[in-house]
């Protein structure tokens, strides 16, 4: 027997599937970030390159590539744009000198800063819609399930294994 909703008893089936709902929010929010990323003067690429060098200020291009779920040959492009702004460096790694280190410059700090700022500025105005009692399990429930990986969440193993 279907569980019940735990607000109105409605059959939880009535419920849409997680990924139908998250895709639908996710398109929403990404048009939501777009203007302001054109604003900012970069691409989402870009600015996912901003986020991921920000955690990690020093690794490989294919280590980055990997982090964000892109193509390492197809990221080449978003870099150089982020380098000839003057948003990153890329230095060759004494280790390995077929190798990159990435790193953010001060530029790029600013700039992804400011963007993320607005981003936020939009999210703040969407989670007004949520009761305030609310908000914080929402984003702390959201954080959770965003940080498994794709095992946890399949319950198999990933394919690039």
């Amino acid at each position: 027997m279907p569980s019940l909703h735990p607000k109105n008893g409605q059959h939880e089936r009535t419920r849409p599937d997680l990924a139908a709902m998250t895709t639908t929010l996710n398109r929403s929010l990404v048009a939501a970030e777009l203007p302001v990323l054109a604003e900012h003067g970069l691409t989402m690429w870009g600015y996912v390159v901003l986020l991921a060098l920000d955690e990690h200020p020093l690794r490989t291009q294919a280590a980055l590539a990997e982090a964000i779920g892109a193509d390492k040959t197809r990221i080449i492009s978003v870099l150089d744009e982020l380098q000839d702004r003057g948003l990153i460096d890329r230095q060759r790694d004494p280790a390995d000198r077929r190798a990159r280190l990435l790193s953010l410059t001060p530029d790029g700090h600013r700039v992804r800063d400011s963007a993320q700022a607005a981003i936020r500025r939009g999210e703040e105005r969407l989670l007004t819609r949520l009761p305030e009692r609310e908000r914080a399990g929402f984003l702390a429930g959201l954080i959770a399930l965003s940080a498994l990986s794709v095992e946890d969440v399949t319950g198999r193993p990933s394919d690039s294994d």
